[in-house]
């Protein structure tokens, strides 16, 4: 099994419309695959854990980063784990304006992570919803 977390930033004038195209081609893209993972996205950046074969994984990530509704995509990890971490595939999306310690999106993702095995991983998305920054929108 195979596991990558990479961050992005949003493109200026990215909209929710936007964001929720990118989570329904996702949902179906990785069923498909049988891909695995959590996206968060704050309006500004994207993180994102993608599990399963290496392949394709890796030919998703190569998708994504040739998506031009966002930029700066950084691998973060790439390993190999026993089992996978994420259940399912999830989006946590704390939306666009002037937030970004929007407590409701803290709890969700915390939640969403509760399970995982690996501390950092815990840490890494949790860690996420607490910085703030200013939107790309």
């Amino acid at each position: 099994m195979h596991q990558i977390i990479y961050i992005s930033t949003a493109r200026p004038g990215i909209t929710v419309t936007d964001v929720e195209a990118i989570l329904a081609t996702s949902r179906a893209n990785n069923r498909r695959d049988g891909i695995t993972g959590l996206l968060i996205s704050d309006g500004v950046r994207f993180l994102q854990a993608l599990e399963g074969e290496t392949g394709k994984v890796e030919a998703t990530f190569q998708r994504i980063k040739a998506d031009p509704r966002h930029r700066a995509t950084v691998l973060l990890s790439g390993k190999s784990v026993a089992e996978r971490q994420f259940g399912m595939w999830e989006m946590a999306f704390g939306g666009f304006g002037k937030v970004r310690d929007d407590a409701a999106l803290m709890a969700l993702v915390d939640s969403l992570v509760a399970e995982v095995r690996d501390s950092n991983t815990r840490a890494l998305f949790s860690g996420f919803t607490r910085i703030s920054r200013k939107t790309a929108a």
